[in-house]
């Protein structure tokens, strides 16, 4: 058989065996069970007589035991090993589950291929190579057809081929850089999710199967085994490939139960029914456009007003127009000045007040009004920007009121 023993017998987690070499806390096994880091899965946990193993790695093609402290054991003593069950079946699931979720983007999207896997402890990822845009609706048509494949009860196959015969068959999954574990002695390791009959029950037949991969992982021999899977999210951590992320076990039903929530509370907060909050909350962000345009253009209209009723200053440098608006803040005051028509005066200063007072200059370009902010900082505090002919500043020393008497002396 090709790849780890672990991976073809899967379900051991006690065995005895013969200590070949001792290094430190570094262990080798006559027989092991134990799985080594590889192709994105991680190493088993567990113990190798009373000691705890922290690691277990690839050397040469050997697995080595790296244990939390030198053993009292020596080469040729035999010992009693014991795998982490609890981890094993979490590894056995997500790993699994990653096939299911392949074989699932196989039916949804255009020219799939493998870019890579990895577990950890609170998410699985998988990026898939695809010219599909992979978008939210996507994702839960991911998730749909996951869940539905664990459900169905389809088994779980593993066997060693030789690589020439597995080169042949187009609709396995081959990835040589990211399951150089699979590979061994001109011989593949491949793992089926089965294909359902005619009458609706499961085979691992070659007719139409789930999926099948290269894969020299650790997997259950039914779906059903999985459990709940949730798919998280996605991202693009480089061209051409979408990561989606996905959970099983209790972090997928944390996560299905937070969505569940979210529903719940979005249903009573827009008084419809589940089905109905996305064409709902659509019509509720329409009506918030609607509403902040209008205040848009309530705003829009104070100022203009309260600069109609501002007798202009004649300087030598042109008209002044110097008013006070009150209740808008600065982002949508500078936006109400930036539309207020040219021609109404060369420098128009508009002052507001919020938590703090501040000022918003427009002018035709005579006068800058980078300039004319930075004098009102120097002398006041503050701080604030802009271009020659529009600029903003707050956060002053003094009063709204004193700020406009200054724009009306000229900042003499």
């Amino acid at each position: 058989m090709s790849g780890q023993r672990a991976a073809s017998e899967p379900y051991t987690t006690r065995f005895e065996t013969e200590v070949t070499a001792v290094d430190g806390a570094r262990v080798w096994l006559e027989t092991t069970y134990f799985y080594a880091e590889s192709g994105g899965q991680p190493a088993d946990q567990g113990r190798i007589g009373d000691v705890p193993v922290e690691d277990v790695y690839l050397e040469d093609g050997e697995q080595v035991h790296v244990l939390s402290e030198p053993p009292s054991f020596r080469s040729g003593h035999r010992v009693l090993c014991s795998i982490d069950w609890s981890f094993r079946m979490y590894c056995m699931r997500a790993h699994t589950a990653s096939h299911v979720l392949y074989g699932a983007g196989r039916r949804l999207f255009d020219d799939l291929g493998y870019g890579g896997f990895d577990i950890g402890e609170e998410k699985i990822r998988v990026d898939l190579e695809t010219t599909s845009d992979i978008d939210d609706e996507a994702l839960v048509e991911l998730d749909e057809l996951v869940n539905r494949a664990v459900w169905e009860s389809r088994p779980v196959s593993w066997e060693s081929v030789p690589v020439a015969d597995a080169r042949e068959r187009e609709f396995i999954a081959f990835n040589e850089a990211t399951e150089e574990g699979a590979f061994a002695k001109g011989r593949v390791r491949v793992v089926t999710v089965g294909s359902k009959d005619d009458n609706g029950r499961t085979t691992n037949g070659s007719s139409n199967p789930w999926d099948v991969a290269a894969c020299g992982g650790t997997h259950v021999r039914n779906t059903r085994e999985i459990g709940p899977v949730t798919v998280l999210d996605r991202s693009n951590p480089g061209e051409g490939l979408t990561r989606v992320e996905f959970a099983v076990g209790p972090r997928a039903i944390d996560r299905r139960a937070a969505e569940k929530r979210a529903a719940f509370t979005a249903k009573r907060t827009l008084g419809t029914d589940v089905s109905s909050i996305g064409s709902e909350l659509a019509a509720a962000l329409d009506r918030q456009d609607e509403l902040r345009q209008q205040l848009r253009d309530l705003e829009a209209t104070v100022v203009e007003r309260s600069l109609e009723a501002t007798a202009p200053i004649e300087r030598e440098n042109g008209t002044w127009l110097v008013t006070t608006v009150d209740g808008i803040e600065p982002e949508a005051l500078g936006d109400v000045v930036r539309g207020v028509p040219a021609t109404a005066a060369d420098v128009i200063a508009v002052v507001g007040e919020t938590d703090y007072p501040f000022v918003v200059v427009r002018t035709t370009g005579d006068v800058d009004a980078q300039a004319l902010i930075d004098d009102l900082t120097v002398a006041y505090g503050g701080g604030g920007g802009g271009s020659e002919t529009f600029a903003q500043g707050g956060g002053f020393d003094v009063a709204a009121a004193e700020i406009v008497g200054a724009l009306e002396s000229g900042l003499d």
